[in-house]
Parts: C-alpha cells; structure tokens; sequence
C-alpha cells in the first residue's frame, strides 16, 4: 500500500520559494533543493505555482481551483435533484392510476406495476 507523504507547511515553502527565486548566479536548483530536503522537481513545482499565484504565469490559483472544484460539486447535485424530479411526475401518476383502480373495484384490490417493478399497492379479499 502506497503511503502519501505529508505536505509541507505553506511556510517552508515560502521560504524555499523566496531562496530559490533570489540565488545566485552560480546556483542551481538542485543545490538549493538539497540543503532544503527536498527534491529538484518538487522545488520546480513549488515555483511554477508560485509564478501563478503572484500572477506572473497564466493559470489557476489555488482559490479558483478550490471555487471551480466546489461549483462542480454542485453542479452534480443540482442534475441529480434535477433528475429525481423530472422522475417524480411519471411515479405519482403512475400511484395515483393505482388508487383510482383501488376505489373503482372493492372487493379485489390491485394495481399495475410500476417502472422499477415494485408493485405499488396490495392485495385483499
């Protein structure tokens, strides 16, 4: 089972971002990323979010993307309460075609089947 390192605090990865943007010339990444205990792609990933972020890359930044992942949250319960009501109208006509035969016939009770094949009332003698 594969386990999933934790994040490192926004913090430290400020930090590290701020040292890396402002090396020196000679300095490579993979320098920087080592003393901090990091790896190079991990340090180069914290500094592509950081350039979208302050808006200097085109992108998403954490809060539109935590927007956009919640809109479609609710996107997907909105088509599903869409969908149970554009279902209720067939069920209750369906229950009340059931009762009307109900009323019409006293002695022998019963009623067609509805869509999912559940019968929708009971039989009495």
């Amino acid at each position: 089972m594969c386990t999933v390192p934790k994040p490192y605090p926004k913090e430290f990865r400020d930090d590290v971002v701020r040292v890396a943007r402002s090396r020196e010339p000679g300095q490579h990444l993979r320098q920087i990323a080592g003393d901090f205990g990091i790896s190079e792609s991990c340090l180069a990933n914290w500094l592509k979010s950081a350039d979208v972020e302050d808006g200097h890359k085109p992108g998403l930044t954490t809060a539109e993307a935590s927007e956009t992942r919640e809109l479609k949250k609710r996107i997907r319960v909105l088509e599903q309460e869409n969908e149970v009501l554009r279902r209720a109208p067939q069920r209750i006509s369906r229950r009340r075609t059931c009762r009307e035969n109900d009323a019409s016939m006293p002695s022998v009770k019963s009623c067609s089947f509805e869509a999912d094949g559940r019968r929708s009332g009971r039989r009495s003698a």
